[in-house]
């Protein structure tokens, strides 16, 4: 009996703190943060400031964290709906509501801190603004209005190039907001895949969705489009000397695999072509950013 005494707490604990984990959607934020890591390195040559460095990611992912779980805390009657959401430690009980306000504005309020006063105030502001992007104009209000939700919102989830841009130099520029681009445009690809397949659980929460109000076929024309176009969009970094030969042929191949998922996606569909697409379009993104940072320290 003793024994029982000593393990639960602690094991109640580890329990805890893996739901404060989850809340803050780990794997997102670290994505986030490879791209913030490849803006901080592209925007100098030679070492990296560590202060700057350090505190800018720590920053910036305690923000991004914070802006996830305000997510959770708003989408806690939408997620209970959705059999993709309804295990989220809101819907199972496993943390109040109040607790985990409490718990997003604390994360945020260190993050903003960490970049205020060791970083620079812009990159500070910057970060404040995409919080309040994600977490309130989209999910608050953009999620539950428009089927181009996620178009219209996806300027914050791009901000993390530009954010890693500006902790390191203090400062806005042309070439970080094409990395901005980038992801910006990969967004609604990216996206509408997974809103194709779970579209059943989006219509059942009353959610706007693209698939859900304009149809499945009119979501994949969509999604081969904007694929067109982003290959388009990932040559800017080559056409302004950004990057060079190791980008231009990773990143191509990328895009034609994009394209190519995109188009099985529309014409020769099953039941796995959406997920399978939305899967593709995560490495994507993955192997453009880790592209740029190879590229800007073996061939430039």
């Amino acid at each position: 009996m003793s024994k029982t005494l000593v393990v639960q707490p602690s094991s109640k604990a580890a329990v805890q703190w893996r739901v404060y984990w989850t809340l803050t959607k780990p794997k997102v934020v670290l994505l986030m943060l490879l791209t913030a890591i490849v803006g901080m390195c592209l925007a100098v040559e030679g070492a990296l400031p560590l202060q700057e460095t350090v505190l800018g990611l720590m920053g910036i992912g305690f923000m991004a964290g914070s802006a996830a779980a305000f997510n959770h805390l708003i989408d806690r009657r939408i997620d209970a709906i959705m059999a993709r959401t309804h295990k989220r430690p809101l819907p199972q009980g496993d943390v109040s509501a109040f607790r985990v306000g409490l718990f997003a504005t604390l994360v945020g309020v260190v993050g903003f801190a960490l970049l205020w006063f060791g970083v620079n105030t812009l990159t500070a502001w910057l970060t404040f603004l995409s919080l309040l992007g994600y977490a309130v104009v989209y999910t608050l209000y953009l999620k539950r209005a428009t089927p181009q939700n996620i178009v219209i919102a996806g300027i914050a989830g791009a901000m993390p190039p530009l954010l890693g841009w500006t902790s390191v130099t203090g400062e806005l520029s042309a070439n970080a907001w094409l990395l901005v681009m980038i992801i910006f445009v990969w967004t609604p690809p990216h996206f509408w895949a997974l809103a194709i397949h779970r579209k059943e659980d989006y219509a059942n929460a009353d959610i706007p969705m693209l698939p859900v109000t304009h149809g499945v076929e009119y979501t994949k024309t969509s999604i081969v489009l904007y694929t067109v176009l982003l290959a388009l969009v990932v040559l800017m970094p080559v056409l302004v000397g950004m990057s060079g030969s190791l980008y231009l042929a990773v990143s191509t191949v990328l895009s034609a695999g994009f394209i190519y998922y995109a188009l099985q996606l529309k014409y020769f569909s099953h039941d796995k072509s959406a997920i399978e697409t939305f899967k593709f379009s995560i490495y994507h993104l993955m192997g453009l950013f880790i592209a740029l940072l190879l590229d800007h320290y073996l061939v430039m």
